[in-house]
């Protein structure tokens, strides 16, 4: 397991403006932020080192591309066997993201296909497995609160000051 990374107001400062425009260069960052370039890259190469920026792929809308159906699928699995479910989940190109969780069932996926056609198939495929004993899916209406991870990270308490000499949070 890693080591958990301290945040300062920077670092807080910095994933802010990454996360409103995903697409800024380091020099434009740095000018924002208020730093030299220097200190603007050594800050981003660190949280991503630290594994707390895990990647920059785009953003994408499903049903823009036309997977208008989504569900959550959970399942029960054959005892044991949480180790083998990976590669049956990842062969479903319809299953977007799956975790091992507490309560009634192992698995909770998260699906999307092109229709309740394409949705009923991606759940067929699903139980075709031996590993899976059991599933219940519920249907998608809408999204309510979009994936998000800033108003959570703000509940952390700055370390210290950040180190950066001519870097002042705005308003101070």
């Amino acid at each position: 397991m890693r080591e958990v990374l301290q945040l300062d107001e920077l670092d807080f400062a910095l994933l802010e403006v990454l996360h409103t425009d995903p697409k800024i260069g380091v020099l434009e960052l740095s000018r924002r932020l208020r730093v030299a370039r220097a200190t603007g890259s050594a800050r981003l190469r660190r949280l991503e080192d630290g594994g707390l920026i895990a990647g920059y792929e785009p953003r994408l809308d499903l049903a823009a591309a036309g997977f208008v159906v989504q569900a959550f699928v959970t399942m029960e699995i054959a005892q044991g066997a949480l180790e083998t479910i990976r590669e049956a989940l990842e062969s479903i190109p319809g299953v977007l993201e799956a975790f091992a969780t507490t309560g009634t069932g192992d698995i909770l996926c998260r699906i999307a296909a092109d229709s309740h056609l394409g949705l009923q198939q991606t759940l067929i495929d699903l139980n075709r497995s031996s590993i899976i004993t059991r599933s219940t899916s519920v249907m998608v209406l809408s999204q309510v609160v979009p994936f998000r991870v800033m108003p959570l990270l703000r509940t952390l308490e700055p370390s210290g000051s950040a180190k950066a000499p001519a870097y002042r949070p705005h308003g101070r």
